[in-house]
């Protein structure tokens, strides 16, 4: 049988505080109790305590030297397109490489509203981010779509009440910096794209070139939607989908490949979200499948499987099956018992399913 990685989701604020448990000992314990990759959402307002993924993210990459990072998963409409682009290079920068960039549109309408972006424009707006990012980490040149923030603010009139700074330091140098060859081109396309423009304005998008380029992480697109099957065929390095079965997983799998191959593309990989609580028993599982059910709006009886429960050996074979199904990762939000114990009985199922 192929590899199967394991990840783990950083525990959030509420269990860092009950198991008294800092983000930095939650990514050095998973790297070295030998799991495979640690993880963390990306919420803005959901009712509840929540950190922001790429500084939290950026704290385990600090924390660690080999474990590698993932966001479970970005959410890169939701922001201005040069912004996140910027995060994703930082976060890749700082972890020396170790980024793996899980991409998602969701979230609920809630936390769109609250950024200030139409819930309905997820979707092209994702499109979009996943085509421009390769270019915006590489340093080159991008000339922004209107929609997605190329065009920049009008500048403010000075207040009246300004001082100068005070702050130590060389002065600004105000001068306006020489484009290089390959930005003058960029301004000649977003000139010949206007052709009613004699020069480039904020209207006509100026271009954008990020520093220091970065190599472009492996991008998993995230949910089991056909949209988002379409999407990873098309545009990304991974699938991966959360709280389905095997059997969908299977499924998944050969419509992906075809539509990789349409584009000319290798087929992506498939890793999988799940929820677990080794050791849990039915009761356990039952209680995770019901939370699932109603976090998710799912039927009962579609999810009363999925919750990884029982010991390190049933652990090991459920994973064996999604592992025969054509996935070669995990990445698994714990459910159940004390944060760090839990690693490490998934590291064992990891080790079981090697022998």
């Amino acid at each position: 049988m192929g590899s199967f990685e394991i990840g783990v989701i950083l525990p959030g604020v509420a269990v860092q505080r009950r198991d008294r448990l800092t983000l930095t000992e939650a990514a050095r314990h998973a790297e070295q109790a030998g799991l495979d990759a640690v993880w963390h959402g990306d919420h803005l307002a959901v009712g509840g305590p929540v950190l922001d993924a790429p500084i939290a993210l950026a704290t385990a990459a600090a924390a660690t030297t080999r474990i590698r990072i993932g966001t479970s998963v970005f959410i890169p409409a939701i922001r201005p397109l040069v912004w996140a682009a910027k995060q994703v290079a930082t976060l890749q920068y700082v972890s020396g490489g170790r980024l793996v960039l899980g991409v998602g549109s969701g979230g609920g309408a809630e936390q769109w509203a609250a950024a200030g972006v139409p819930y309905g424009e997820r979707g092209r707006r994702t499109d979009t981010a996943l085509e421009l990012l390769p270019r915006l980490l590489a340093g080159d040149p991008v000339v922004l779509p209107d929609a997605v923030g190329a065009r920049p603010p009008a500048q403010p009139e000075p207040d009246a009440d300004a001082r100068p700074s005070a702050q130590p330091g060389p002065a600004a140098d105000t001068r306006r910096p020489v484009p290089d060859a390959d930005t003058r081109r960029a301004y000649q396309s977003a000139r010949d794209a206007r052709p009613d423009q004699s020069t480039p304005t904020a209207d006509a998008g100026l271009p954008v070139q990020l520093a220091p380029a970065v190599a472009m992480p492996p991008v998993w697109v995230g949910n089991a939607s056909a949209a988002a099957i379409r999407r990873a065929g098309r545009l990304g390095d991974g699938w991966f989908p959360s709280l389905i079965s095997p059997q969908e997983v299977m499924r998944g799998r050969d419509r992906l490949a075809e539509l990789a191959a349409s584009y000319g593309r290798p087929a992506p990989v498939i890793a999988i979200g799940g929820a677990a609580f080794v050791g849990g028993g039915p009761g356990a599982q039952a209680e995770i499948a019901a939370g699932i059910s109603g976090g998710y709006g799912r039927p009962l009886e579609e999810v009363a499987e999925l919750p990884l429960t029982g010991q390190q050996k049933e652990v090991a074979e459920r994973l064996a099956e999604y592992r025969a199904a054509g996935a070669s990762h995990a990445v698994l939000g714990i459910s159940g018992g004390d944060w760090r114990s839990q690693v490490e009985l998934l590291a064992e199922a990891k080790s079981l399913m090697q022998s």
